[in-house]
C-alpha cells in the first residue's frame, strides 16, 4: 500500500483583529512560506485586513475562505487535497474554533501539524483572558510561537508582570510594538532588580521568580533571596531537604499547580507541610535527581514561622 504523502500544516490562531493576516502577509514571501510551493490557505475569519488574491496567485498561494466551524471537515480537506494537490497548508485560523479538535478529528492523517503561532493583540488580552480563558488558554499552551502585537511600555510591563513564560515554557514569545519594533518577550534582563544584597519578593512576585529562576538559574547563582511560601514534606524529596513554594492558578481552579523550591538546611524538622514559613536562602545550581538533571536550590540562611498571606493562590 502506497504511502500518503506528508503535508505540513502551519495554524495561525488569534481572536478577531489580533493581527493573523498581516502575520501572514508578512510571511507569505518569495524568501518565506510562498517559495514558490503550491499552497492552500484556509481563510476561516475574514477582518479589516485583506489579501490580494491576484499576488497569492503568482505566488502559488490559493485562497479558500471557509464560512463556519461545519464547514471544516476531513472530507472537504480531502477533496481539497485531491483538487489542489498542495505541498503545504496555512490556516488563518478562527480564534473561537476549537484548535485540538481540528488536530484530533478533522485534520486528514497525512496532514500534519508542523507549527502554531498564535497572534494576540496586547491591549484585549487581558479581557480575552478572564472572559475567554479556556478558548485563549488552548491556543497559548499549544502555540510554538506567539506575538503579542500593539505593545508599548505599559503593556510588555504588564505582560511580563503576569509572567506569559508559565503558560507555555517552550513557546517563543515576542512583543511587536506600535513604532514598528519588535523585541523578545525574554530579552535577558530579569524582572526584578538584582542590585540589593537580598532579593526580597512580595507575594505577588514568588511566581515570576519561580518561573525566571527555573527558566535562567545562572542569573541567580549566589543570589540571596527572602519570600513567604508554604512547607512541603515528602520522602521523594532530596535527604535533608524541603520544598517551600505557592500554590499557582493559570487559568482556572483545575490549572491549580504548587511551584516549590527545594530547600537544604538545618531547618527540615522544624516545620510540616501546610506551614507558612519565611525562607532566606543562596540560590545555587546543583544535580538533583528529582530534576532528573541540573537545577535550582535553595541553600537557606533562616526558615522562620509566617503568617499565611492575604492571598494564598499566585495568579498568571
Amino acid at each position: 500500500m502506497k504511502k500518503e504523502k506528508e503535508i505540513p500544516v502551519y495554524l495561525v490562531c488569534g481572536f478577531l483583529d489580533s493581527g493573523k493576516t498581516e502575520f501572514l502577509k508578512s510571511i507569505l514571501t518569495p524568501d518565506g512560506l510562498a517559495d514558490g510551493s503550491r499552497t492552500l490557505l484556509f481563510l476561516c475569519e475574514e477582518g479589516e485586513v485583506e489579501y490580494d488574491e491576484a499576488e497569492l496567485k503568482r505566488r502559488n498561494v490559493i485562497l479558500l475562505p471557509i464560512d463556519s466551524y461545519e464547514q471544516l471537515t476531513t472530507e472537504m480537506l480531502r477533496e481539497c487535497e485531491k483538487k489542489y494537490r498542495p505541498e503545504q497548508v496555512i490556516f488563518e485560523y478562527n480564534g473561537m474554533w476549537s484548535m485540538e479538535q481540528l488536530d484530533r478529528e478533522i485534520l486528514p492523517r497525512n496532514w500534519l501539524l508542523y507549527q502554531i503561532v498564535h497572534m494576540v493583540e496586547a491591549p484585549t488580552f487581558q479581557l480575552y483572558a478572564q472572559n475567554m480563558a479556556s478558548l485563549m488558554m488552548e491556543k497559548l499552551r499549544n502555540a510554538d510561537m506567539i506575538v503579542f502585537n500593539r505593545c508599548d511600555q505599559e503593556l510588555k510591563e504588564q505582560l511580563r508582570r503576569r509572567n506569559i513564560k508559565m503558560l507555555n515554557r517552550r513557546a517563543t514569545i515576542y512583543l511587536e510594538f506600535t513604532d514598528g519594533t519588535t523585541e523578545d518577550y525574554d530579552s535577558g534582563l530579569p524582572p526584578f532588580d538584582m542590585s540589593g544584597e537580598v532579593l526580597e519578593l512580595g507575594d505577588e512576585d514568588y511566581g515570576v521568580w519561580y518561573t525566571d529562576v527555573q527558566e535562567h538559574p545562572d542569573r541567580y547563582e549566589g543570589k540571596k533571596v527572602r519570600y513567604r511560601g508554604m512547607v512541603a514534606q515528602s520522602d521523594k524529596f532530596p535527604q535533608g531537604s524541603f520544598v517551600a513554594g505557592r500554590f499557582a492558578m493559570v487559568c482556572c481552579a483545575e490549572d491549580t499547580t504548587f511551584l516549590g523550591m527545594i530547600c537544604f538546611g538545618p531547618d527540615r524538622d522544624r516545620f510540616k507541610t501546610k506551614d507558612w514559613v519565611w525562607v532566606t536562602g543562596e540560590v545555587r545550581t546543583e544535580y538533583v535527581k528529582l530534576y532528573k538533571g541540573d537545577g535550582p536550590v535553595l541553600h537557606t540562611l533562616s526558615v522562620e514561622p509566617a503568617e499565611p498571606p492575604a492571598e494564598e493562590l499566585v495568579y498568571f
